[in-house]
Parts: C-alpha cells; structure tokens; sequence
C-alpha cells in the first residue's frame, strides 16, 4: 500500500491534498477546526500588509501549529506550505478550505499569519498580466471554425484522445517540440486544464483568476477575478436560440457556483449555487449537452469529521442538469439513493448521521445513443457503507432517473478523522479511501458493441458494458494503489486501446538538519504506464518510468491526466518531465524538462515544475500544458507552457 505510516511520517506531507482520489485543495483540510477557538485580531486594515504589532508567528502557533506539527496527518507541515504564495493561504482563510480557521481570526492575523507561512509579503504577486501582454485588437472569435479542445476530455466520452484533423501534428513530428512561448500565472498558482476553441484559450486559477489568451501569440484578450478558485475546466458552447450566436464559456467553481460568462468579453450571463451544504465544490468539468449543462457536485464533509464536535455527515453526491440559457435547475439525482439520517450518538454526545458521501469528482460522462450519463463516485464518509460509493452510476439523460450502479469496492467508509490524533469521527467500516476522481471513457468497439473504462485509486482498471446494466467485462492491475495511488486524473483511450498512467506516489523519512526526520519524496517508487486493449482487457504494452536518478525530493509518479493523439500519448509527471510515448509500444518520442525558469510573453517571472493534475491539450500543431502542481511536495511552479514544432 502506498499509504506508508513508517515513523508517523506519511499523511501529513500531504500538501494541499483532500481530492477523493487526490483530495487535492490549495490546502489540506485535516485541520480544518484546530484553532478555531482563537481570540479575534485587530480591525481590517488599509494596508495590503499585516499591522504593526501582530505577530505572525505567534499566531501560527497559538492557531495552527497544532495540527501542522504532525498531529494531523494530512496537514501540511510548515516546510511545504512556505511554497504557496501568501495570497493562497489569506484564500485559504477567507473563502477556502479553512475559513472556519479563519472565522477565528481577525483581519490582521489573517495576513499576518499568511505573510509568516510563505515568508513573503502580501502585495508581491502581480493579480493581472501586465498592460503591455494585451492583445492589439479585439481579434476574431469565431468558436465554429477551426480545430479545439473543449472541456475536460475532449469528447463528450471523455476519450481524452484528440482527432488527426483537430490535432494538426503528427507523431513523426513529435520528437521536435520546441517552447513556442511562455506565460506566467501572476497570482503564483497553476490553473485548470486549458480549453482551446476559436484561436484562444480559456483558462482559470485556484486563486479564482480566469484569462482569455490568444492561442497562437499568448496575448490576453480578457482577465477576471472569480470569487472563489476554479478547478473544472472550462467549455465553450453556443447560448441555446441565441440570434446573432454567443457563446458562453461555462465552469464551475470551490464554492459549488457554476457561471455563465459572455466568452468574448468576459462578461456575467448567470451564476448559480447548485448545492446548499456549506462544503460543497464543483471540481469535475461540467458537460454541456443540447441546451442542458450538466454539473458534477462534490464536498470536503469528510475533512469536517477532523472534528471529533462535527456532526458527521450529512453531504451526499450528486449530479445537477442546469438550462445552459437561464442556470436554472432541470433536474437533480443524489449517488445515494436513501436519505441521510440520524444513525448513533458518539461517547461526547453529539449526534452522527448516514449514509453519506460518494461524491462525484470528475467531469461526467454522456451518451447520447443510450440515452444516459455515466459518473464515477468517491467513497463514503460515514457509516453506513451504501452500494453506490467507489462506483459507476448510470442516470437517465433526460430525466436524472437512476438506472443502475456497479460497484467495485464496498465497505469503503472513510473520513479524515481516521487518520488523526482523535478518531472519533472515523467510521466503523474504516475503508481505505480508494475511490475514483477520474472520468469514465465510453468507446465503441470495431465490432459494434460498446464499453466503459475507468481507473481507479486502487490501481485497478475496469471494463464495464454500458448497455447490460454495468455488467464486468474484465479488470486488471495497473498499479500498486492507495490513499494517492493508482490512476488519480485520468487515462485516455482510443476505438482500441485504454492508456493508463499511474501514480503510486511514495514517501520515504529523511534527516534534515533543520527539521529532523521528515518525510520526502521516494524516488524509487511510483509512475509507470501502460496499453490495456479495450475489447479483452489485455495489457499490449507496459513502460517502467525512467526515475530519478541521484534527485532528492523527486518522485517518477504519473499523477496528472494523459492526453492523446493519433500515434502519441503524452504523460506529465511529478519529477517535473512531459513525456510523449509511442502508442504502438511505449517507446518514449519526446521529453521535455520543466525544471526551469522561463522568459515568459506577459513579463510574469515564471518557472516550471511538476506535472500533475490536468494533462496537455493539443490543438492545431501546438501542445499547451500548465506545469507547477506541487500539492505532493513536488516542485512548485506557475507557467503554461505552449510547444510546437517550429517553436516560433
């Protein structure tokens, strides 16, 4: 198992990380209550600064240096932290994952305690590009010609594969990729995967920023700031009977908002809460599909159960279908089919409820033809267990009716108070948290029948017929599995072949001189990829990663999303190398070290760094890719790096 507690050591690096499959947040919310009880600071303030006066330190040891000391395994430990920018963690306090925390705290000791945390100034960080990156001219959007990646996966199948026609590149070409340009993300933080349609790209932050950028030159049309971080890629459809055609770019956001923006300007169309509980997040890319926009929700409640005073849990999964004109709701259908109540009183009594949790992480899948949308759900966060979480659910297109679920781990009740000090909260089932975060891919076969693939945190891959109610058509190991391993942000598969990259990401204690014995990167665990055909299950080919070397800190995990091409699979990895791979064999074709800095075309001092998270989209001859997730201790950055084969 990857989850390793050598020495106490392993949870608590987590950088960042609550994502079901990842939990990956801007900060992890295993101390989502500790120090909640602090006294309030002093008024705010008209300085971007931290007063006079306020010591950050103190405040960080009197509110948080109780649970990111190591009591709490999944917070992160001051070390890690100091990588985010203060602007992170006052969103963090403010409207984030620890905004509970901070409700305990006054304005100054906010700032002060971020400012402490990173070792650096609030106000340091540009918020937009600078003037001189602005596009000439408003520019040409005509979102109905050209080639594009729009959303999450693709297709409305999630293939994650794109056309030969859209993909304007060839594998012989591969080989010769060059930076064609740079553009740093000013606020320190990468972004969600890009979505290209129209000659530009439509991008947003976990700091709540979203650009419009031209595709080709990396100028920016537009910049706007969303209240709260985004994570879900961006699509680009066309306002059902709008007359002269605008289109809207649609996403959903941490606060379980989804938006409707004008795409040429930037402009608010509509904005709509699809869940009242108040941890709920839309992480997954929401689908557009024939007027309808169709929304994945999620929660951290598993994190509040840190909490051994938490009433745990009343969140269930649930998917949404929205009127793409107007935002207004169509339908809603829970991954849980029974209604959450009251189950047992704990020994402090407060009360517990259930069944809860099987969140949807990941962006849904539709299929038109059988007239359904597939979604894949995480674990369950109480007891008692329900038959729907670590699943894939099928719902009717239409009406939301649940159809039917296959379940491929039962038992799997799990909430973060199984990994804390008190374990109150942790449910009686103590699952091993190994649910899915990554999309299904519906594919049809070359004989006419159909299949659904996933991968799951477990390190299995499944293939499922979608028109015999799920029934199992094969299952094999793709890798060893765990809390944050297995496949964490998707494989990508063709009409032949399923390609699966793996995480398995490990850690190892190491002396520093500093800090003691810390947990670090295991360079020699983790990564692989692999070819699975789609009909049989058979694994055609399998690639060991080519490690680290004599790199400390450095791990050879595959966690981000793979992308494809005719001939091509590119994979990201957390040691900071894209890697492009032959889909005859595996053979590597290309590779690319982000691991530098880069002379960026908005002026933003920018470096590269591990790929995780989302993966590469390739549009017309050019592969554009964010390098700098470091939520697992990796190496942090803040670019998007476009490649092409001219590199001008």
């Amino acid at each position: 198992m990857l989850k390793d507690n050598r020495n106490g050591q392993w949870g608590h690096w987590f950088a960042g990380t609550l994502r079901t499959m990842t939990k990956t947040m801007a900060f992890s919310m295993g101390a989502f209550f500790c120090g909640m009880l602090g006294t309030a600071g002093a008024a705010p303030l008209d300085s971007p600064h931290a007063a006079p006066g306020v010591d950050g330190a103190k405040v960080y040891e009197q509110k948080c240096a109780s649970c990111h000391n190591g009591t709490v395994q999944r917070a992160p430990q001051l070390a890690v932290m100091k990588q985010k920018s203060p602007e992170d963690v006052l969103d963090a306090l403010l409207t984030g994952p620890m905004v509970f925390l901070g409700m305990g705290m006054g304005d100054a000791e906010r700032r002060a305690v971020a400012e402490f945390i990173t070792g650096k100034q609030l106000g340091e960080a540009q918020l937009q590009a600078t003037a001189a990156n602005m596009c000439a001219s408003p520019g040409e959007f005509a979102p109905e010609k050209g080639s594009q990646w729009n959303g999450w996966g693709v297709t409305l199948a999630n293939s994650r594969v794109q056309s030969a026609e859209h993909a304007g590149l060839t594998a012989e070409q591969v080989p010769n990729l060059k930076v064609k340009w740079a553009f740093g993300y000013p606020e320190g933080t990468v972004a969600s995967q890009p979505t290209v349609v129209g000659g530009r790209i439509f991008v947003g932050t976990l700091r709540g920023q979203i650009y419009s950028i031209d595709a080709k030159t990396g100028c920016l049309y537009w910049a706007i700031k969303n209240p709260t971080g985004i994570r879900s890629a961006i699509s680009i459809e066309r306002l059902p009977n709008s007359n002269p055609a605008k289109y809207v770019a649609f996403f959903g956001d941490l606060s379980a908002n989804v938006h409707a923006l004008d795409a040429r300007t930037g402009e608010k169309i509509w904005t709509t809460k699809v869940d009242p509980h108040p941890i709920t997040r839309v992480t997954g890319s929401p689908k557009f599909h024939d007027g309808r926009l169709y929304v994945p929700v999620t929660s951290l409640e598993e994190a509040s159960a840190a909490d051994a005073r938490y009433e745990c849990c009343t969140f269930r999964g649930n998917l949404v279908a929205l009127d793409a004109a107007t935002g207004k709701q169509i339908w809603k259908t829970y991954t849980i089919v029974e209604e959450v109540k009251p189950t047992r009183k704990k020994k402090n009594g407060v009360q517990m409820y259930g069944p809860s949790g099987a969140s949807i992480w990941s962006s849904p899948t539709i299929d038109p033809e059988g007239g359904k949308i597939y979604v894949t759900t995480g674990d369950n966060y109480s007891d008692p267990a329900s038959k729907t979480s670590d699943a894939i659910i099928a719902f009717d297109l239409k009406t939301g009716k649940f159809l039917w679920s296959e379940q491929f781990l039962a038992n799997d009740a799990w909430n973060v108070a199984c990994d804390s000090q008190d374990e109150t909260n942790c449910p009686e089932a103590r699952g091993p948290d190994l649910d899915f975060g990554s999309s299904s891919i519906l594919q049809k076969l070359s004989n006419g029948k159909r299949v659904l693939v996933a991968g799951q945190k477990s390190g299995m891959v499944y293939g499922i017929d979608p028109d015999a109610n799920g029934k199992r058509l094969w299952e094999q190991r793709a890798g060893k599995g765990g809390i944050a391993g297995g496949v964490q942000w998707g494989p990508a598969a063709d009409n032949e072949l399923m390609y699966v990259a793996v995480s398995d990401i490990g850690m190892t204690p190491t002396n520093d001189p500093e800090r003691g014995t810390v947990p670090m990167l295991d360079s020699k665990v983790g990564g692989g990829i692999h070819a699975f055909r789609l009909a049989t299950g058979e694994k055609v080919w399998s690639v060991s990663p080519p490690g680290c070397g004599e790199r400390k800190n450095c791990s050879p995990a595959q966690s981000a999303a793979i992308s494809a091409m005719p001939g091509v699979v590119f994979s990201g990895a957390v040691d900071s190398y894209l890697r492009a791979y032959s889909t005859k064999d595996g053979k590597v074709l290309w590779e690319h070290n982000a691991a530098q800095e880069y002379k960026t075309i908005n002026g933003v001092k920018a470096n590269g760094g591990s790929f995780d998270s989302s993966g590469p989209t390739i549009v017309d001859g050019i592969v554009y890719v964010n390098s700098g997730y470091a939520q697992f201790g990796g190496l942090g950055g803040n670019v998007l790096l476009a490649f092409s084969v001219d590199g001008k």
